[in-house]
């Protein structure tokens, strides 16, 4: 049920938006709000439409499935009992670039929209299954990873709902720009769980390392709670550090209409050993930091707050470790934030906590 929609004097096409507010229920008695959030543009998947036919089938319109089932790609997909890194070379999603076979077995393994088989084959799969998860890898993983790597087990993301085409339901969050505007103790909470997420996407049990190919103010969220999650993990890439990647950087360049549904087929991949630890840290030090911490403290509390988020942000020429930089950073910001209801996901367990 949606919250609200787009008003009939702004003239604006539904299209206009790329998430709405809604309420969701599975029991028709209680309600929680969801964002109802589009994969792609209203223009990119049109032209995906438009490619796969004219490309496939030399037609202006034509039946999608019935075209991309007929392609070199489906058709291995169709005779293969597990999903192999073969399978996925040359798709676009930063997720698959340098992609290990545990990581697919675990999206096999946790596809939540076929009944749970526990398998790291793909008997349960039908054939539809196969070129519905094969599409959603190639237009947008985030549903996949939401999937994969559920919120219950303690990752960043928001909790899956639910997909259906080229939109996805996930618990709602409001964007990190909201905050942009907040008040320091706010900001200094925000910037300090920001900076706790990139080391958990570096250093966790499971081995595996991501990475943002882009970040911008709608990448990260913020739930009602003052609980800072990643809001869209459609830049993220991922890197086995235990298994390492399954495709050597020339595998990576095949491509076929799957490559293209949302990119230009001419884009070039990122190699897979040119990926440094600190290149998500700097991103959001040069992107994010500044924004939400701009102003927000005295002096000279404040000019070291820029001076760190100015070493953070140059890592990538700068000799000084950017790791260091953040860790030095977070200390600072620490005693700046407060310990109230407002902020209710460690509230009050921070009343009888040091670390807080």
């Amino acid at each position: 049920r949606f919250d609200t929609w787009l008003s009939s004097r702004l003239k604006l096409p539904p299209s206009y938006l790329l998430s709405y507010s809604g309420n969701y229920t599975d029991d028709a008695k209680s309600w929680r709000l969801v964002d109802i959030t589009r994969l792609t543009s209203k223009y990119q998947h049109d032209r995906a439409d438009k490619r796969i036919c004219t490309s496939l089938l030399k037609t202006k319109t034509c039946s999608l499935e019935r075209a991309l089932r007929r392609t070199r790609r489906f058709q291995k997909w169709l005779r293969a009992k597990r999903l192999t890194p073969d399978l996925v070379q040359g798709l676009s999603s930063p997720m698959l670039r340098c992609p290990s076979q545990r990581l697919l077995d675990r999206i096999v393994r946790r596809y939540a929209e076929v009944p749970d088989a526990g398998s790291i084959y793909m008997d349960h799969l039908t054939d539809r299954d196969k070129l519905r998860l094969l599409y959603t890898l190639s237009v947008n993983s985030h549903p996949i990873l939401l999937q994969i790597f559920p919120s219950v087990e303690g990752w960043p993301f928001p909790r899956y709902l639910g997909s259906c085409g080229r939109l996805v339901v996930s618990a709602s969050t409001r964007p990190l720009r909201d905050f942009y505007g907040a008040a320091p103790d706010v900001a200094a909470d925000l910037a300090l769980q920001l900076l706790a997420v990139l080391r958990s996407m570096g250093t966790n049990d499971l081995n595996y390392f991501f990475y943002f190919t882009h970040v911008d103010a709608g990448t990260f969220g913020v739930f009602s709670n003052g609980h800072l999650f990643i809001r869209d993990a459609s830049t993220l890439g991922i890197i086995d550090k235990e298994e390492g990647s399954q495709l050597i950087d020339g595998q990576q360049e095949y491509k076929d209409i799957f490559s293209c549904l949302t990119v230009d087929c001419s884009s070039t991949f990122v190699s897979c050993n040119s990926i440094r630890e600190e290149h998500s840290l700097v991103m959001v030090c040069q992107e994010l930091l500044p924004k939400l911490l701009k102003g927000k403290f005295r002096q000279p509390v404040q000019e070291k707050i820029d001076t760190f988020l100015q070493h953070c942000a140059d890592g990538l020429d700068d000799d000084q470790g950017v790791n260091e930089t953040a860790a030095k950073l977070a200390e600072l910001l620490k005693p700046l934030r407060s310990c109230d209801s407002r902020f209710a996901y460690r509230y009050p367990d921070c009343k009888y906590s040091d670390k807080y």
